[in-house]
């Protein structure tokens, strides 16, 4: 379903929970059909539909989108200096990124979460690490 956007930062700025295997392919359903909804949007947050779990979507280089459920960065290299905008703030946020990082992330596959770990590199890696700061309740 097709959620509205959250601006409100008393909301975004609360650490997300994690998601659990029930609650996951709603959520996931409701992230996808909001972000192809929107136009010039790379990822979307569900604290971002107002629902404060830790989960996201994204759109790789070839504009698939991907779900990652209570991701966490856990090596990152290549730090660089960078400017960003996000759909909840109406200025832009000077950031710090790395070109490369590490992520462990869950999946849902058929009624189970599956945990994987995988390397980003340069613009995916910035988007999914924008998106990380949002489970943290991290206002860029």
């Amino acid at each position: 379903m097709i959620k509205d956007l959250v601006k409100d930062e008393a909301v975004l700025s609360q650490p997300c929970d994690a998601v659990t295997a029930e609650e996951a392919a709603a959520l996931a359903a409701d992230l996808t059909d909001t972000l192809e909804s929107l136009e010039n949007v790379a990822c979307l947050h569900a604290n971002q539909l107002g629902v404060t779990k830790a989960a996201f979507i994204y759109l790789d280089a070839d504009d698939k989108p991907h779900i990652m459920l209570n991701a966490k960065m856990i090596r990152a290299l290549g730090a660089f200096k960078t400017t960003e905008d996000c759909l909840s703030r109406e200025e832009e946020s000077k950031v710090t990124r790395y070109a490369k990082a590490k992520i462990s992330y869950q999946e849902l596959a058929g009624d189970k979460l599956v945990t994987k770990n995988r390397e980003f590199t340069d613009w995916t890696a910035e988007i999914i690490q924008h998106m990380i700061d949002h489970s943290k309740g991290k206002l860029v």
